[in-house]
């Protein structure tokens, strides 16, 4: 098939390279000229595990390709994909800017029939938004489909190309045939591709969204609790996540959720909610508990040091909200950062991926080292924001002598055992477990 995406940021880059990796020809469409012209070049702009290899395959073999006049690129398409950036507002709801400007755009230079697929997270209604913002200048035939994403950053490719359900939002039979074509190769192991109709699709990705994010601060309130009553969350999570009505996944605790989905769809479905009278109160907990539990390795710190700050130095390994990613956006890290800084402290910190990001946003505000082990020196505790593979089994020897005997680690996502630690002799806080004191 012809297909061209409306975006090359996370989705759309990796939803163009994955569907071109199954034989269609594939434009991907960006107004921005330098980004472009990287891509061309085989310069991929994101990182996400397994994705460079396919994207430079489809390259050579001429099924990617990129550009930044719109007209051109759909001009033999037959499905059009918008993968345009959501952001919050200063409300929290999803701004639509980018999704409806490009609509009102494609009104002027449709020509014939093609199915138009908002493939960004967006509201609900948003379907019949982008329909009268393309029907305001053509009058021709076309379609208007809901088809959210579930890609989890840093297994981004596998979820694509073996998805565990495909959710498409249409009432058109047409468009509904050339959906059903086009996703066919990704669903062979019988994985159903599930229609319905465009409001319903676009309230599952943000009902699946928080959902989840439902578990996470859920599973930290009980954490919370395990280190007032003196239980063990990994036990506890245990217990529960047997139960096949609950499940194991999305159980762990640790310093909140971040990234460029869950704080962002719960804001926009609390919003969403808001605007039809309904107050959503389950969500507004579950963003004050990730909020609080952000900073709940900072109130550790605070109380070992006795409130005083003011000239410790710490180590930090990870920024990106999640390991496989170079993604910060509301990452725990930060705020942590934020945090300690404002009270005098100075930070050196190590990420195998997102230290550039981080740079970008805030500048010299801590220091980066070139490893893991240079961010040690000197340093009056390590604190860890992220759960990279290789922080977890460490050289504690090695450590101990770079933080010149300050051996202190405040854990933010439990990457030790417990009982080794104590016979390492470290000072060692994690979350909601017997180690950690409050």
């Amino acid at each position: 098939m012809r297909i061209t995406v409306v975006g090359t940021g996370y989705v759309g880059l990796v939803t163009g390279t994955c569907f071109a990796e199954t034989g269609n020809k594939v434009t991907c469409v960006d107004i921005n000229k330098a980004k472009v012209d990287k891509l061309s070049a085989g310069q991929i702009t994101i990182y996400e595990p397994g994705l460079e290899k396919i994207f430079l395959r489809n390259i050579k073999e001429e099924r990617l390709k990129f550009s930044t006049e719109l007209e051109e690129a759909i001009e033999d398409a037959q499905i059009i994909f918008l993968a345009l950036p959501t952001p919050p507002g200063a409300d929290g709801s999803a701004d639509l800017k980018y999704v409806l400007g490009v609509a009102d755009h494609l009104g002027k230079i449709l020509k014939g029939y093609k199915v138009i697929v908002n493939k960004s997270t967006v509201p609900v209604g948003t379907a019949d938004k982008v329909k009268a913002a393309i029907a305001k200048n053509y009058q021709g035939e076309f379609d208007v489909v809901s088809n959210p994403e579930f890609l989890r950053e840093g297994v981004a490719v596998d979820d694509f190309m073996k998805p565990d359900r495909v959710v498409v939002g249409t009432k058109s039979d047409r468009a509904k045939k050339l959906m059903s074509e086009l996703y066919a190769p990704f669903v062979r192991q019988g994985n159903p591709v599930i229609f319905m109709d465009e409001r319903s699709s676009e309230l599952t990705k943000y009902a699946a969204n928080s959902f989840l994010a439902t578990k996470i601060s859920f599973m930290n309130e009980v954490a919370q609790l395990c280190e007032r009553m003196g239980a063990d969350v990994d036990m506890v999570r245990r217990g529960i996540g047997s139960d096949d009505r609950i499940g194991k996944r999305f159980l762990f605790p640790g310093i909140g959720y971040g990234g460029s989905c869950f704080p962002k769809d719960v804001q926009a479905l609390i919003m969403s909610s808001d605007e039809v009278r309904y107050e959503f109160e389950i969500l507004k907990a579950v963003e004050k508990v990730n909020a609080n539990q952000k900073l709940h390795l900072v109130e550790k710190i605070k109380k070992y040091f006795n409130n005083n700050l003011q000239g410790k130095h710490f180590a930090l390994w990870g920024l990106a909200f999640k390991p496989n990613t170079d993604d910060i956006r509301e990452a725990p890290a930060l705020s942590i950062i934020d945090s300690l800084t404002k009270a005098g402290a100075t930070i050196t910190s190590f990420d195998p991926e997102a230290m550039p990001n981080v740079k970008g946003q805030i500048g010299d505000k801590i220091k980066y080292a070139s490893n893991q082990y240079q961010a040690l020196e000197g340093a009056d505790a390590l604190l860890i924001a992220t759960e990279w593979s290789e922080f977890r089994t460490p050289d504690f020897e090695r450590m101990e002598q770079l933080m010149a005997n300050n051996k202190i680690i405040f854990d933010g996502r439990n990457l030790f055992d417990v009982a080794k630690m104590n016979e390492l002799g470290y000072h060692y806080e994690s979350i909601g477990r017997a180690d950690t004191k409050i």
